[in-house]
């Protein structure tokens, strides 16, 4: 008789190339972006310290030693988790994020104010409370007044300021 369980061979089941590549420019592009962080920052992430020491010194190296110990450093990365990492890095970088936006946003709002968009007063108003108006469209007015004859932009920046502690309370 003839068993077919007996005939059936195994074969270790590895990545192809492609994939492993992929991988290594995934954690080549977290090692770089781990090099280009603030030191206040890279300093809250939980890393080994094999690994901070390792991004430390390629931090400080220049040339082909750079690029050695960005190999060295990404082959380190390769045996933690990579995407535990990338969470800590983005959960770092998000308020930092916010904080960009809104001030974006302060911008925006002082731009279209000053451009004379009447819906962006009636916006404002909806949105904040104690929203002072008449103080708000002096400021308006002030910077109208020195944008149209070439004086610094004074109350241009309160009214940054006064949108700025709005959007703070």
């Amino acid at each position: 008789m003839y068993d077919d369980e007996e005939d059936v061979k195994i074969y270790a089941e590895r990545p192809d190339r492609a994939a492993l590549k992929v991988e290594m420019q995934a954690n080549k592009a977290l090692v770089l972006h781990m090099m280009n962080m603030s030191d206040a920052l890279f300093k809250k992430l939980e890393i080994p310290e094999t690994l901070r020491d390792a991004v430390v010194d390629a931090r400080r190296f220049k040339g082909g030693a750079r690029k050695r110990q960005l190999l060295y450093t990404t082959g380190l990365i390769r045996h933690e988790d990579p995407e535990a990492l990338n969470l800590q890095i983005e959960n770092l970088e998000r308020p930092l994020q916010r904080k960009v936006e809104e001030f974006h946003e302060v911008e925006q709002w002082r731009d279209q104010l000053l451009a004379g968009d009447a819906a962006t007063m009636d916006d404002l108003l909806a949105r904040f409370n104690g929203v002072d108006i008449q103080y708000l469209r002096q400021l308006v007015r002030n910077a109208a007044k020195e944008k149209k004859n070439n004086k610094p932009p004074k109350s241009s920046r309160l009214l940054f300021q006064y949108l700025k502690e709005l959007q703070a309370v």
